[in-house]
């Protein structure tokens, strides 16, 4: 499982396992499983899409702005605002 974090400048929005993450890119849209290659990228407004698990229908989650990392410890999203 890929530990997925979503982070505004005023709070901790999600902290949590998941099956796969698609994030809206800066140059498009990339997909993030567990394992992944370590990457910095900014990201656009849109929707990050939340896989639980494999097959399963995604969550969206409207973002507006920021940065995505991933690293040793998975996935993390610095978004400006994430729409309730």
């Amino acid at each position: 499982m890929l530990h997925f974090e979503l982070v505004t400048p005023a709070r901790l929005v999600r902290s949590e396992e998941v099956y796969m993450v698609v994030v809206p890119g800066a140059e498009g849209d990339f997909g993030v499983l567990e394992g992944h290659a370590p990457v910095m990228s900014t990201i656009r407004d849109g929707a990050v899409k939340v896989y639980k698990t494999a097959g399963a229908t995604p969550e969206d989650i409207q973002i507006q702005g920021g940065f995505a990392e991933v690293g040793d410890k998975g996935l993390t999203i610095l978004a400006e605002h994430v729409e309730s």
